[in-house]
């Protein structure tokens, strides 16, 4: 992952490394260590960058590279894979969450949306937590990787109206 880390993209090497860490293929001290030895060598500082960023509760390629895009582009830092809700049940799991923002973010892959049922009930699910009072942002691949700018201002608009509007609910 190191060496990876060190020649890769910021983006490309998050990616490596939020994967290594989710499967157990990496440790913090592993890392560490490396990095120590490696101190050196070519490329160490973007490899130590992409270590001090990396994060096993990235559960995508597509989580990992929207996750290095809103650090590129300078959104805050959203809590990965969160449950949330309103005051009376849990509504789901969300891949990215702005709770000061009341704003979710979710990277969409073609996988979400295959058969009608799926995507109806991704549907209610959206309403549910808009009826909750958030605000809900999708993107796909090719968003996040072609028109990054696109979606950064998609969350961004979505903070602003989320700003105007008050509620009483609770994430968890």
């Amino acid at each position: 992952m190191v060496d990876l880390a060190r020649v890769l993209t910021f983006a490309e090497g998050v990616a490596v490394a939020d994967s290594a860490l989710r499967a157990g293929q990496a440790s913090r001290d592993g890392l560490d260590g490396v990095l120590a030895r490696c101190a050196r060598w070519p490329g160490i500082q973007r490899a130590r960058r992409v270590a001090a960023f990396a994060d096993p509760r990235a559960e995508s390629v597509l989580e990992s590279i929207s996750r290095a895009a809103f650090h590129q582009f300078g959104l805050p830092a959203p809590e990965l894979q969160v449950w949330v809700g309103d005051e009376e049940e849990i509504i789901g799991r969300v891949d990215f969450l702005w709770k000061q923002y009341r704003t979710i973010g979710e990277a969409d892959g073609a996988v979400k949306y295959t058969g009608a049922a799926k995507a109806m009930a991704q549907l209610n699910r959206d309403a549910r937590l808009r009826a909750a009072g958030y605000e809900v942002v999708h993107f796909t691949w090719p968003e996040i990787t072609r028109v990054p700018a696109q979606v950064m201002g998609d969350i961004r608009s979505a903070f602003r109206r989320a700003g105007t509007r008050t509620g009483g609910t609770r994430t968890g």
